[in-house]
């Protein structure tokens, strides 16, 4: 049986991919992209061969043969490319640009079909299956270690971590480039570049998750890319509208650190949030939006012809319409040591590598919602114990039926009702913890905690500009009085859509709306129905 992952084109598809490239021979052995390239083409083998080699590992992946096609899904996001490729002698191929690329896959259902399957299988592969890319060398201890290791987890960045604190490679590594633990956390690239205590500004412009896009207004700008904001994404991009995206960490959002949703439609058997995203990700690119990671939103100022939002990094982005999918954040607890530490014993996600920093441990979650609950259902696969600590004597109040019933029927989770933590305790790293219950104050012995507490949204970047509720939630719609209603031509013809903010354009969705239900489906439903208002704003400014 054929390996899905490397499937061949047949005679039609490519006859239409055809029309999309140029045709070239190699009479030599030639290298057609290499490993870091930013840009790098899409080959259909028309005859002979190319070998896919990883540098950094001096091996063979695979040999593309006739009708294959090299790639994976970083070509839609301008990625760098990940390894080298050398056409072998005698090779006929079929290049393609990137830009090009993104026409055929738009244009072709068929094609489209093939390729998203490969690039996505080709990427599971690459992240679960192969040893390699990027270098991280750090402490497991360390604060900044575990952030430069979450974005490259959320962003499905190939690396490998080595930690000073358990590893001798670690040691002969510092040795090797005259290097001290001062100078950690550090990246080393296949060129055996070194990058000491890297930003993730210069880790995302490395790796191509950090994209330049257009100076131009474009039609929607999108801020935020959880699950409504990906969803807004798919859908502008989808019909036509020109489009960008951005987000301060990674695709995902709240859902991104649900290690599994089991009751969103479609997904009998549950997915990843982190899985979730990526698809949709993908997705959004295959119909040509711009997805820049990391910028964050940090004012925005309008005129009657556009929006000014003035990003992170020094980005200036100028857009007809807003749709705003900043979501909320988790609060952090209310304890004057907890940002001492967060990275090192505080988290406020669950992911793969964490399961396996909990091997055979005691874990505390602390929250009742399904974030909270689904963490523990993860975590409780490799943890001793799992000890949920909930405030209130209820933990289906906020959680789903199908968790709770889970939770309480696992022998490896506790629930601690009507508990909250009072004190952290630990040299470098997390160790101890107090709780607070029914008048009695009791120690427990940890080193992972993770908070899943009440959410506050993240609206504090627009100084007010909208109307939001006491909390900071986008006010929308029907939410909206009268008196609250920006002075000017629109509002005084039609009243407020119900996405729509009190400035007409702003578009608020998901988590940061007042109101909105709390659940991946409903914030992929408002993101998708945005869409249509930014149609109907904008063909008002016609």
């Amino acid at each position: 049986m054929k390996d899905p992952r490397f499937p061949e084109l047949n005679y039609n598809q490519i006859k239409k991919l055809k029309k999309f490239g140029t045709q070239e021979n190699y009479k030599t052995q030639t290298k057609v992209f290499a490993l870091g390239d930013n840009i790098y083409d899409f080959f259909v083998i028309l005859e002979g061969e190319i070998i896919i080699e990883d540098p950094y590992n001096n091996t063979s992946i695979v040999t593309h043969k006739k009708y294959e096609f090299t790639g994976d899904s970083g070509m839609l996001s301008n990625r760098s490319a990940q390894f080298n490729a050398m056409a072998q002698p005698n090779s006929k191929l079929l290049r393609i640009k990137p830009d090009k690329l993104k026409e055929a896959i738009t244009q072709n259902s068929d094609i489209s079909d093939v390729l998203l399957n490969a690039f996505l299988l080709r990427q599971e592969t690459v992240l679960n299956e192969i040893s390699g890319g990027i270098k991280l060398v750090g402490s497991g201890n360390s604060n900044q270690t575990y952030k430069i290791r979450d974005f490259l987890e959320k962003n499905h960045i190939w690396y490998t971590f080595i930690d000073v604190d358990a590893q001798e490679e670690a040691v002969d590594l510092l040795d090797h480039f005259g290097l001290h633990k001062t100078d950690l956390p550090l990246l080393i690239n296949s060129d055996s570049k070194v990058c000491k205590n890297p930003s993730l500004e210069q880790l995302a412009r490395y790796s191509g998750v950090l994209m330049d896009f257009e100076d131009k207004i474009f039609d929607v700008l999108i801020i935020g890319a959880g699950p409504s904001g990906l969803a807004a994404s798919v859908y502008a991009a989808s019909e036509g509208l020109s489009v960008v995206t951005i987000d301060s960490e990674a695709p995902g959002g709240q859902a991104g650190k649900s290690s599994k949703i089991e009751n969103y439609l479609g997904f009998p058997t549950g997915i990843s949030g982190t899985d979730l995203a990526n698809r949709a990700y993908v997705q959004a690119q295959k119909f040509g939006c711009n997805i820049s990671i990391p910028h964050c939103a940090k004012n925005l100022s309008y005129s009657p012809e556009y929006f000014t939002v003035c990003a992170t990094n020094d980005k200036i982005i100028k857009s007809k319409s807003i749709i705003i999918a900043t979501g909320a954040a988790y609060r952090k607890l209310p304890l004057d040591n907890v940002e001492k530490f967060e990275g090192c014993g505080i988290y406020y996600s669950a992911t793969g590598m964490d399961v396996s920093n909990c091997k055979d441990q005691e874990v505390v979650i602390i929250g009742g919602g399904n974030s909270a609950g689904q963490a523990a259902m993860f975590l409780s696969i490799s943890a001793k114990k799992v000890h949920m600590v909930i405030r209130g004597n209820d933990l289906g109040a906020k959680m789903s039926s199908y968790l709770v019933k889970r939770i309480e029927a696992s022998a490896k989770i506790k629930v601690h009702k009507n508990t909250e933590v009072c004190e952290l305790f630990g040299d470098h790293h997390l160790e101890k913890i107090c709780l607070q219950t029914n008048n009695k104050t009791i120690e427990m012995e940890t080193s992972n905690l993770f908070s899943f507490i009440g959410a506050q949204p993240n609206t504090t970047w627009m100084d007010d500009m909208v109307v939001t509720d006491e909390k900071g939630f986008v006010c929308t719609g029907e939410l909206l009085m009268k008196e609250n209603l920006t002075d000017c031509k629109i509002y005084k013809q039609r009243d407020p859509q119900s996405l729509e903010a009190s400035i007409p354009g702003i578009f608020a969705v998901g988590d940061v709306r007042k109101n909105s239900v709390k659940r991946v489906a409903s914030a992929v439903g408002e993101g998708s129905m945005a869409v249509s208002q930014v149609h109907h704003y904008l063909a008002q400014l016609e």
